[in-house]
């Protein structure tokens, strides 16, 4: 009972805050509600997670109280001592993608031959829809070209490991879920940078070999090394951990590119958030009638939406990074990465509600 009072408490807490912080903004006086915002979302983070129906919005609140941190005291995440932050984000995308490595195994990649159609239809969804949707939002956006280049790059990036989290709550095709963002990461070295030439050449200089090398570094090299060490010295404990420490990687990783590029988000990102938003949207509902145009079953077709939507935003974070361009095209990656958690959390609550029908044998004969 006291823990159900301590998160009911938190949340009303976190009501009474939200409504100085309005009061404040009433004033002009947002400047000065720095220590409110931080604890706004840590206590709406923890009143979250005492309730099993919120609780998958904890970690992105945590995140909303980490970019609020790097916008109000952006010191604090741009340099210790004489060290750059920035010089981290690489090493946390492999430590992420040798967590990813950890958790598979070569039968992963028997899905490919199990569902070849299904894997083909997401694969291909994935290349066409968010890379043009992105290139059209880039051309309206009128952004400085650097940002507009990074739209671009969330749209060219593979989906992630949130993706597969997501297609699970919402009684989605997991395997093939699994499967899609396996061969998409591993396809990404080489797909995305020729992308990226394709449709981002016109804002900003593409060098294909040096991104493929880039990208193969963060991707191919920590996969493999993990793929070789879930086959060598398999560990319970490190399953748990990973996901945690991949999930903290990531909320570090978001939190200092917000405060590496915080004025040029504070001059846009209203209407930034607004193009990423319609990004991510696009994605789940293009995704969805992609796989309904080649008649697959509900339950593809939601795993398709999800995997289409939801990109890895830590990838493309790291890409940026690699060019030397964290502060401007890193942003789209920042921002479609807490945004996607949060629609990706609702759509999978709602279809989670409506557990997809299976075609019975008389359907599938067309009787």
């Amino acid at each position: 009972m006291k823990k159900i009072n301590l998160y009911s408490i938190s949340l009303v807490v976190a009501a009474v805050i939200l409504i100085a912080i309005i009061i404040m903004i009433v004033m002009g006086n947002i400047s000065g509600a720095g220590i409110l915002f931080l604890s706004f979302f840590a206590l709406l983070a923890l009143g979250f997670s005492g309730y099993k129906m919120l609780n998958g919005l904890v970690f992105t609140t945590m995140i909303f109280a980490g970019v609020s941190a790097a916008l109000y005291y952006p010191d604090l995440f741009t340099y210790v001592g004489d060290f750059k932050l920035t010089g981290l984000i690489i090493p946390l995308i492999q430590i992420i993608m040798f967590g990813m490595g950890t958790s598979m195994s070569i039968k992963d990649f028997a899905g490919v031959f199990k569902t070849p159609r299904g894997v083909m239809i997401g694969v291909a969804a994935q290349l066409l829809i968010m890379p043009l949707v992105g290139f059209g939002l880039a051309k309206a956006s009128d952004f400085p070209p650097e940002i507009a280049a990074g739209i671009v790059l969330i749209g060219c990036s593979p989906s992630g490991v949130a993706s597969n989290v997501m297609a699970y709550l919402a009684k989605a095709n997991l395997a093939l879920s699994i499967t899609i963002t396996s061969i998409a990461t591993l396809l990404a070295p080489f797909l995305t940078p020729l992308l990226m030439k394709f449709l981002a050449g016109e804002f900003i200089e593409i060098n294909v070999l040096d991104m493929m090398w880039s990208i193969t570094k963060m991707i191919i090299i920590p996969i493999g090394a993990g793929l070789l060490f879930n086959k060598l010295f398999k560990t319970e404990w490190l399953d748990k951990a990973m996901p945690l420490v991949s999930m903290l990687a990531i909320g570090v990783i978001i939190t200092i590119i917000t405060a590496a590029g915080r004025d040029s988000l504070l001059d846009i990102g209203g209407i930034l958030m607004i193009l990423v938003l319609i990004h991510n949207i696009f994605g789940y509902g293009l995704g969805y009638g992609f796989a309904k145009l080649f008649k697959m079953e509900e339950q593809d077709a939601r795993t398709i939406a999800i995997e289409v939507g939801m990109q890895n935003g830590g990838l493309a974070s790291g890409i940026a990074n690699s060019l030397g361009k964290i502060a401007t095209m890193g942003l789209a990656p920042a921002v479609f990465g807490p945004l996607m958690n949060i629609t990706g959390s609702i759509l999978a609550s709602y279809w989670h509600k409506r557990p997809p029908k299976k075609l019975s044998i008389t359907d599938a004969s067309g009787d």
